[in-house]
């Protein structure tokens, strides 16, 4: 029996992070790779697209504190968000523990990304949390 891959949707995303695994899809056609994933190549237009596993490594491209955080967010604020530029090339957003404050960050820092099990209490979204930490 051949096992059909799952479709390349938000939740497919999701449930390999909560696997521990940061996966993204590559387009067949022209080698675009898209993190989070989408249904058609953001360069091409294409269908043909196959799952890849990324390092989750990657340089901060550019960062921001955040002081007046969402609700499920309010007891870790302050923390830092960045946009990270993965080793692969794609760009992807999350927060970077253990950073509080802007002189703690460096465009071009190197991170890594670490999983985690949603919180119990969280009720929305009910998703696996993925985080940067320095390397």
């Amino acid at each position: 029996m051949v096992e059909v891959p799952p479709p390349p949707t938000i939740e497919s995303f999701y449930k390999y992070i909560a696997e521990g695994k940061l996966m993204g899809v590559k387009c067949k056609r022209c080698g675009r790779i898209m993190v989070p994933p989408k249904p058609l190549c953001e360069n091409c237009m294409a269908k043909d697209l196959e799952w890849i596993q990324l390092k989750g490594e990657g340089e901060i491209d550019s960062f921001t504190i955040i002081h007046v955080p969402p609700a499920p967010f309010s007891s870790i604020a302050p923390y830092a968000v960045a946009v990270v530029r993965l080793d692969e090339g794609p760009k992807i957003p999350g927060i970077v523990k253990g950073v509080t404050q802007p002189h703690q960050l460096k465009i071009g820092m190197r991170v890594r990304m670490v999983f985690e099990q949603t919180p119990s209490m969280q009720t929305w979204p009910q998703w696996p949390r993925y985080y940067f930490q320095l390397v």
